[in-house]
């Protein structure tokens, strides 16, 4: 009884701040654990007119359909692991690279300007940016053609209908819209970082890349955990609206990954029970990539998820 009243005390008192957080806890509920149920149909044939309750149980029926009868199963698989693997390569350390050359900026009306234009690509939405991708890398009528044959006299690129060119154009799209916003956070962590550290670092004869090294990047390793572990989640997925804009039948070879298959099988297709099935396994294993590296991070350091 006591608890509660303790409870119902803090939820009175900080009643501003709970009604601040409504919002975001009614979202999860309603589009993230409340649909959650349906995973039941990735086990059954599932029926629209039978019902998830009236559906015939299938077990794992599915699941091994995916893994040894569908034929492209592996290259869906290979070319996801590889979008996300060169993403975490080149995108994930460029805001942090960003962030540190926005705090060595001196002049603040530049560094506000600056931060500002790298932002401005993050309200775009999908549709726009692969308009941009499109129009910009047009073999006929791109501008990146344009400049390639008249400063390097080098023959227009399809660079959309080369297989080997798409992991580029969605990696450099991917750094070019999100860059910007992702500074945000490490910039927090720089802001809390004390300045009387950088006084000592100085007085101790330290350079602007010592500073850099030993204090900045010390003080940023925190957020870049907590997010390289959220990262780790979402290693089996890619961005899927991008992917799906600006794919074709050309370069199929290296852009169709789990995320466009599912769309084809369970939307264009309607096999729900098979497409449930395969995202169910794409879930998974951001689960148990989070578990692990959580736990590992946990073990050698003291920021960790939980």
């Amino acid at each position: 009884m006591a608890q509660l009243s303790r409870i119902g005390y803090v939820l009175k008192k900080h009643k501003a701040l709970y009604l601040l957080m409504l919002p975001g806890i009614l979202y999860y509920l309603i589009f993230k654990y409340a649909p959650m149920y349906g995973i039941i149909i990735a086990f059954q044939d599932y029926s629209i007119g039978r019902g998830i309750w009236g559906s015939k149980f299938v077990g794992l029926k599915h699941f091994i359909e995916f893994f040894y009868v569908t034929p492209d199963a592996w290259k869906l698989i290979r070319n996801t692991i590889m979008l996300n693997v060169y993403d975490l390569l080149f995108h994930f350390p460029a805001p942090i690279i960003l962030a540190v050359l926005f705090h060595e900026l001196k002049s603040k009306w530049f560094k506000r300007f600056v931060q500002n234009i790298s932002y401005m690509p993050h309200f775009l939405s999908t549709v726009v940016i692969a308009g941009i991708l499109v129009t910009f890398l047009s073999p006929t009528t791109g501008v990146i053609n344009h400049l390639l044959v008249k400063l390097f006299g080098i023959e227009p690129i399809m660079f959309l209908g080369m297989p080997e060119w798409f992991r580029t154009v969605y990696v450099g799209s991917e750094i070019w819209q999100k860059v910007g916003w992702g500074t945000i956070l490490y910039l927090a962590a720089i802001a809390g970082i004390d300045p009387m550290l950088y006084e000592a670092a100085k007085m101790d004869g330290a350079n602007r890349w010592q500073q850099i090294r030993h204090i900045t990047f010390v003080g940023m390793v925190p957020v870049m955990i907590i997010l390289f572990v959220l990262t780790l989640g979402n290693f089996m997925e890619a961005s899927f609206e991008k992917i799906l804009l600006i794919y074709n039948t050309m370069n199929y070879e290296t852009s169709d990954v789990i995320n466009t298959f599912v769309y084809r099988r369970g939307i264009l297709d309607a096999d729900f029970s098979f497409a449930t099935a395969v995202g169910l396994f794409q879930s998974a294993i951001g689960f148990i990539l989070v578990v692990a590296a959580n736990r590992i991070v946990r073990k050698y350091s003291e920021t960790s998820l939980w």
